[in-house]
């Protein structure tokens, strides 16, 4: 058997082969946005959008769950995916177990935290008297489901790590159709309102977990469960290498949160509500970016692993020849899309309508600008480089959009509050070219 053989990972790609393989992440991304954006819609149109924006309050909580847990699923990837191209299977298998272990655990002590300081968290996350009774439904439900949401993030990324997207891809789907019916049954024909929505979700990230366990334990691939080695340093580098992950999410709570308070200020309930539209919509339209990263990380780890600097190069030049395209269109899909995305959140509230609409003709440049961003700092991760993965992860997410928004605000009113994401994103980009021109020669992937 040779080595391409044993590993998929292993393979000499060319761009058609390599967009092949990470088709099914982007594919799996792109689906799971299709689906956490329809959850919000049924949330929009059966309940109102005060339950709308109630999500959108306790959304932090569920940012550091998976934060958590693509921090460890990101970074541990890489370490597994280096020692598989290293030849020590053996011990990526046993460091593969570990880091699933770990996140289950940790998803388990998340859910005990949380509903043990539930009121807490919810008046510290800035609801308001109309909102909380919706926040409180909605995430003591998540908090339940904690631990499934930790291990379907681990899984979407070490099925890639195993060779297998497109049973990452699978589960997705099914774990997205599950969803959206959950959604149906519960909120429309069971009218159980935002209680419904939080179970569905639950569900969804129910399946691919189950499954995925029961895949790993039939060791049906060279990466599969063993009786794991309690190797601490494991856990540490896969923290430390997946920390721009862990960097990205929680700096998307903080900032969602001063969204939140920052529209509560001048909009009201409203103005959340309208935000939220936004950042879900966000969310799915930057899932190419998101998926490609994902789908071709491994591919790169392996080969800077196995010291193939020819391959290495020429993936990262397929990357980015890719990533260079792609945000031209998201681009123009949302800014003539706007209106449309809009309408369906929020046909039945004009308010919310008309600040909506406003807002994506702002907000939109920002993604002419966030797909090289995301894409590098997903390469250096898998070059297993924390600290320029998370500078990149870091500024896009929180640095400059926290300055940007406790500023602007002052003098443009809302005006400024779509501004600071793609101010945020252009002067990231500025720095990211800094970064990869410093460290091509390291590297050697241009």
């Amino acid at each position: 058997m040779t080595e391409t053989q044993k590993n998929p990972l292993a393979e000499s790609f060319n761009a058609l082969s390599l967009i092949r393989f990470a088709f099914p992440s982007m594919v799996m991304m792109l689906f799971m946005g299709l689906y956490t954006i329809v959850d919000t819609i049924f949330v929009a149109r059966f309940v109102n959008t005060n339950a709308l924006s109630s999500v959108n309050i306790v959304c932090p909580v569920i940012n550091l769950i998976v934060g958590l847990g693509t921090m460890l699923a990101t970074g541990g990837s890489a370490v597994v995916a280096k020692k598989m191209g290293n030849g020590n299977t053996g011990e990526a298998r046993s460091n593969f177990t570990l880091i699933v272990v770990a996140g289950a655990v940790i998803g388990l002590l998340i859910t005990a935290a949380g509903l043990l300081f539930l009121d807490e968290i919810i008046w510290g996350l800035g609801a308001s008297e109309i909102l909380f009774p919706y926040c409180r439904d909605y995430l003591t439900i998540q908090l339940i489901f904690a631990a499934f949401n930790m291990m379907q993030v681990l899984y979407q990324n070490l099925f890639v790590t195993a060779g297998k997207p497109t049973l990452g891809l699978m589960l997705a789907v099914l774990a997205g159709i599950a969803n959206i019916v959950f959604d149906y049954v519960f909120i429309v024909l069971l009218q159980m309102g935002i209680k419904g929505a939080a179970i569905g979700t639950g569900i969804g990230y129910m399946i691919p977990s189950i499954i995925g366990t029961i895949f790993f334990l039939m060791k049906r691939s060279e990466l599969h469960f063993c009786k794991p080695n309690m190797d601490a340093s494991v856990l540490l580098k896969s923290c430390s290498n997946g920390a721009s992950e862990l960097v990205s999410q929680c700096s998307i709570a903080v900032t969602t949160f001063l969204f939140n308070v920052t529209m509560m200020k001048l909009l009201g309930e409203d103005g959340v509500a309208a935000i939220t539209v936004i950042i879900y919509s966000q969310f799915l339209l930057t899932t190419l970016y998101i998926g490609f990263s994902m789908g071709t990380a491994p591919v790169v780890s392996y080969n800077y692993g196995s010291g193939n600097v020819k391959q290495l190069k020429k993936t990262v030049r397929i990357c980015f020849s890719f990533i260079a395209g792609i945000p031209i269109f998201v681009f123009l899909f949302s800014l003539f899309g706007g209106e449309s995305i809009a309408k369906v959140f929020a046909e039945n509230n004009r308010n919310v309508f008309e600040i909506t609409k406003n807002g994506f003709s702002i907000f939109s440049f920002s993604f002419l600008f966030s797909g090289c961003n995301i894409f590098s700092s997903a390469l250096f991760t898998a070059l297993s480089n924390g600290k320029a993965s998370a500078a990149i992860s870091f500024l896009r997410t929180f640095g400059f959009i926290t300055v940007f928004l406790l500023a602007l605000p002052k003098f443009l009113k809302v005006t400024g509050v779509w501004l600071a994401v793609p101010l945020a994103e252009l002067f990231t980009l500025m720095l990211t070219v800094y970064l990869l021109c410093r460290h091509r020669k390291q590297y050697h992937y241009f």
